[in-house]
């Protein structure tokens, strides 16, 4: 019987729906609830993605040795304690632990996943599969913040049910009937970093500072000028990442990772440019569509460029540690981007962001090469 690809798709979609819905309640919740500016806003954003970036690697590893489906379930009943600590924190400290809990969960949800899914296709077609199942976190990401919009003050019950959605659908979802394998594989710290992972990781994880940015401080940003579109200034990013995440993915095959990420990220750089300059509504859409533009096709890129390097060898583990990188750069932009912002105002945040974008593209060029070959140590 074959993988349950279509199902896993809705699950981790509704998992990630649920985390894109927090990112834009966050900014007005929490200095509603609790107090604080832009430091404490952009840490609570920011902080989960640190047990994310840290459960990946296990997730994956686990997933690799066929533990898939109960990591999943995890990943699902993680998200859902994590949503509900946030619903009722009765203090600051409280909702960071609870966004903890949640990213654990999110790490879980999707890279316990992804391996399940490409456990079932050959390895040519690993790289566009890998692609095209990471819609359903990125356009959880990215849907989430509209959701959020359209429910007002029922946001946090919405999570909660998303949250239970997914987990319901993975413990309906039949058992992998992969072998099982002996969890003792990994002796070292060292071997949960597989040789060709850092350059691809790199390029993401400057990638995600902008990304990082973008979530945690662009309806705060628009608010302190009074620019008018903050209701949906998230929802134009999402719009404009998937329709191009959507249409754009086979460009990914055609030219390759390295070019298709350098030159998008180019793009990435004038948008996070203009957003730091816009004074008006017009001129602030146009370049937060740009923003969604310019990162939409950089985790497909990386995952091409990651698979090419490691020749099939534990593909989970290699993508969840490739996307770890991610979750570090978002997880960094929060708090620091929000300190900036505190300390020299919204602009230079994003300015800030613009100089990691141009490394990004820097490393694509510099330093990535195609690699033929990886060692098996």
């Amino acid at each position: 019987m074959g993988v349950p690809v279509r199902r896993l798709w809705v699950a981790v979609l509704c998992g990630y729906l649920a985390f894109g819905a927090t990112l834009q309640a966050l900014p007005s919740y929490v200095p509603e609830k609790f107090g604080g500016g832009a430091l404490a806003s952009g840490t609570a954003v920011g902080i989960a993605f640190l047990a994310t970036a840290c459960g990946r690697p296990f997730a994956g590893w686990l997933a690799d040795a066929g533990w898939s489906r109960p990591v999943v379930l995890a990943g699902g009943v993680l998200t859902a304690v994590g949503g509900l600590g946030q619903l009722i924190a009765p203090e600051l400290v409280v909702l960071l632990a609870a966004r903890l809990v949640m990213g654990a969960g999110e790490a879980a949800l999707f890279s316990g996943a992804l391996p399940w899914v490409l456990a079932g296709a050959p390895v040519a077609q690993r790289g566009r599969l890998a692609g095209w199942f990471g819609l359903s976190m990125w356009g959880g990401l990215a849907g989430g913040p509209v959701i959020a919009t359209l429910v007002g003050d029922r946001v946090w019950w919405t999570v909660v049910g998303l949250a239970v959605l997914s987990t319901i659908l993975v413990w309906t979802t039949r058992a992998d009937r992969g072998r099982i394998e002996p969890l003792v594989r990994i002796r070292r710290v060292r071997e949960l970093l597989p040789a060709g992972v850092p350059l691809p990781g790199a390029t993401v994880g400057l990638a995600a500072y902008c990304y990082g940015t973008v979530a945690a401080l662009l309806v705060l940003r628009l608010r302190a000028d009074r620019i008018a579109i903050d209701k949906v200034a998230l929802a134009v990013f999402a719009a404009a990442f998937l329709v191009v995440r959507f249409a754009g993915s086979p460009v990914v095959d055609r030219y390759g990772g390295r070019a298709v990420a350098a030159s998008t990220i180019l793009i990435e750089i004038v948008a996070l440019v203009g957003i730091a300059v816009a004074r008006g509504p017009v001129s602030a859409v146009v370049f937060i569509a740009l923003a969604g533009f310019g990162l939409s096709l950089v985790y497909p890129a990386c995952v091409s460029m990651t698979l090419d390097r490691v020749r099939g060898l534990r593909p989970g583990l290699s993508m969840g540690v490739m996307t770890s990188f991610w979750d570090l750069g978002v997880m960094v932009a929060g708090p620091v981007g929000g300190l900036v912002a505190e300390w020299l105002g919204f602009p230079a945040a994003f300015f800030l962001a613009a100089g990691s974008a141009a490394a990004c593209v820097l490393v694509c060029l510099a330093f990535l090469r195609p690699r033929r070959a990886v060692s098996r140590r």
